[in-house]
């Protein structure tokens, strides 16, 4: 669905003639900005996300109340702000102009199970209840993260920082 109305399209063609062309570049670099703009908050609201539980969960999982960051713990936030953009570039084209909240619910499932199913080391023989709770934490950690930039990017959208894709 293209965001100028059939009417002013047609008004250009016939005006602008072969300069058409140019018309339909300005549109597609607008919508590229607008994606660009929804993977930056969505890169911004995971990272963040990503950085607080790193800081966040230790403290819960360990005796220690030292805070630590390593190369991995790092590497981990750089992949979280991969993962943020893509969501949020995403996110933009997947909700386009539709409130459907299992639409917006199933973006945030299948980025947050992927992620977590990726992080989660299946060379075992034996699966323990144990192991069943952490690969679930984990998971559930991935979704959370997702949902978090899922309401960062629908606020951004209330604002109109960030436009759906088509309008």
């Amino acid at each position: 669905m293209s965001a100028i109305p059939a009417s002013l399209r047609r008004l250009v063609i016939q005006r602008a003639g072969d300069r058409y062309e140019s018309w339909d570049k300005m549109e597609s670099n607008t919508e590229r900005i607008e994606s660009l703009k929804a993977g930056i908050v969505g890169a911004i609201a995971t990272g963040l996300a990503a950085f607080a539980s790193a800081l966040i969960l230790p403290l819960f999982q360990e005796a220690s109340w030292g805070l630590s960051i390593q190369l991995s713990t790092l590497l981990q936030g750089a992949i979280a702000l991969a993962t943020g953009l893509l969501f949020g570039v995403s996110y933009r084209y997947i909700v386009r102009q539709d409130n459907n909240p299992q639409l917006k619910a199933g973006a945030v499932l299948a980025f947050g199970v992927i992620r977590g199913l990726a992080q989660i080391d299946l060379q075992v023989d034996t699966i323990t209840l144990d192991q069943l709770i952490d690969w679930s934490s984990v998971v559930l950690q991935n979704i959370v993260l997702f949902a978090i930039a899922q309401q960062v990017l629908n606020w951004a959208i209330g604002q109109k920082w960030v436009k759906p894709f088509g309008i």
